[in-house]
């Protein structure tokens, strides 16, 4: 399928939407349809000079955006959210011919862009209200917490899931009041480009959401360098360097990394319930998405009935490069990720273990198809076991009991996502508190936390620093201001003679207010 035939087949012409890159280069690069191998579109590309004037255009802009106040701002997010629902046939489209996703996945993307836009819409003013807060000594002094935009975000997000990454980042710093530079990953530029395109006619002023493109050795760390605050998604090792380099700058950042997310299935389970609810948390999107299931601890109760029903059910998924919603599973987003996933599997293989389905690439549907894998006997030695695969291979591994699924879930340097399933809620939230992971989700895979908004959103350990989601979300894209005043009422000691006589009702002041619990 050629350039024409897609844009054509899609209704959308992608020269328009690139033109809405920031760039002067002149260079492009070839960015590659997943589902048929051939050429989508030729993207231009950015330069560090670029990113400069979109930096300085964005924070000019941010002047009269912040402005404008909170109901403006809440007027041209909930438009951009109808905008959102208006155009998803479009943008489903281009997500699955940009990603290789599957429709269904694709509805996911836009489902969650609509969601951050209508919480931040209606949410951003009361998160970012003045408040009271109490002070020193109560009634001598006032104490009011004020936010302040922290200027201009810098968003560098990946192509796994473009549309939904980019949102649940530039629409909390917009709605905050700042101004936005967001890098695109070449593979995810359209779906960003397409979704801004209704954000800017919902009145979002054009210079004050910037998108560029381009290598993250100059496009990248030009972003960082020219923002107040980083938001990044994206590997561990290439987030570490993002979060060092932001640091010496003495600016902050949010960073969501990599992950080997875990999934416990308790011994209270209906096995093929839990199958069915476990195989959608492994192969969503192929697997390419960070907070996807790669390991699976099943109790030895019950792990033949949940291994027997996993492995029926993932090779009774439908795969293919239907634009609707007939398939399950879809394509891989590239040549290194099938690279990647071959590369785990046969070594896998290799050293000794088994495969219960999958296990092969599909040329016939496509070049980067391969078939969602399950595998057992999986040891330390694989580089399956401890490293993220990014794609649609999961290992599944019996357990004597719920002390050695735990153990097992928190061997790992990462902490991002993890999932249990039980008949039991309750002895799954007990369960949850002794998991090392910023989400964690109860008889689902990821998308109970990752579609809840209002909750923050992130990882431990290696997986991440900060949180998207939730008030949370915001409040990293504002500076706190304290205000603090002297009612009048008692002047503060100033003199020796001073202190001396008013330090005993200082000390019945701290004592009174421990007596009546009062912070």
């Amino acid at each position: 399928m050629s350039e024409t035939t897609i844009s054509r087949s899609l209704s959308v012409e992608f020269g328009p939407l690139t033109s809405d890159l920031t760039t002067t280069t002149g260079a492009t690069a070839t960015v590659i349809a997943p589902f048929t191998g051939e050429v989508l579109h030729e993207l231009p590309l950015s330069s560090a000079s670029d990113v400069a004037d979109a930096a300085a255009s964005a924070r000019a802009a941010a002047v009269a955006w912040r402005a404008a106040g909170h109901a403006h701002r809440r007027a041209v997010l909930l438009k951009a959210h109808d905008l959102l629902l208006e155009r998803r046939d479009d943008l489903l489209d281009i997500l699955q011919t940009e990603t290789g996703k599957t429709r269904g996945q694709a509805f996911e993307e836009v489902f969650q862009g609509a969601n951050v836009a209508r919480y931040y819409a209606v949410k951003a003013r009361g998160i970012l209200a003045r408040h009271r807060r109490r002070a020193t000594i109560p009634v001598i002094m006032q104490t009011r917490v004020s936010y302040k935009p922290k200027g201009l975000i810098g968003v560098i997000t990946p192509w796994n899931y473009p549309l939904s990454l980019s949102l649940m980042d530039v629409v909390p710093a917009l709605a905050a009041g700042n101004g936005v530079v967001q890098k695109a990953d070449n593979q995810g530029a359209l779906s960003i480009l397409a979704s801004r395109r209704a954000f800017i006619e919902a009145g979002v002023p054009a210079a004050l959401w910037a998108v560029v493109a381009g290598p993250g050795d100059e496009v990248g760390n030009a972003v960082v360098d020219a923002a107040d605050y980083v938001c990044f998604t994206g590997s561990t090792p290439t987030g570490t360097k993002v979060g060092e380099r932001a640091a010496k700058a003495l600016h902050g950042a949010s960073l969501e990394l990599g992950g080997k997310n875990p999934l416990i299935v308790l011994d209270d389970v209906v096995p093929a319930k839990a199958a069915a609810g476990a195989v959608y948390g492994c192969f969503s999107s192929m697997g390419q998405l960070c907070v996807s299931i790669e390991r699976i601890y099943v109790d030895r109760k019950v792990a033949d009935e949940f291994t027997s029903a996993f492995a029926a059910r993932v090779s009774s998924l439908a795969q293919g490069s239907a634009l609707d919603f007939s398939t399950d599973v879809g394509s891989l987003t590239s040549a290194a990720q099938l690279e990647r996933v071959t590369a785990h599997v046969d070594d896998a293989v290799a050293k000794g273990a088994t495969v219960l389905a999958g296990g092969k690439p599909r040329p016939d549907l496509g070049p980067y198809f391969y078939e969602p894998t399950v595998l057992t006997g999986v040891t330390r030695e694989m580089a399956c076991f401890a490293n993220e695969t990014f794609g649609p291979v999961v290992a599944i591994q019996v357990v004597e009991n719920e002390a050695e699924a735990v153990a097992a879930a928190n061997a790992t340097e990462f902490g991002l996502n993890a999932s249990i399933f039980s008949g039991s809620r309750r002895r799954a939230r007990a369960l949850a508190e002794q998991i090392d992971a910023g989400s964690v989700n109860i008889n689902e895979g990821y998308r109970a936390s990752f579609g809840s908004v209002d909750a923050p959103m992130g990882g431990m350990k290696h997986s991440g620093l900060g949180r998207r989601n939730g008030p949370e979300g915001l409040l990293r894209f504002v500076e706190a201001r304290t205000v603090s005043e002297s009612t009048g009422i008692l002047a503060l000691p100033r003199t020796g003679a001073q202190w001396q006589r008013l330090a005993p009702l200082m000390l019945l002041v701290l004592r009174v207010l421990k007596g009546v619990r009062r912070g």
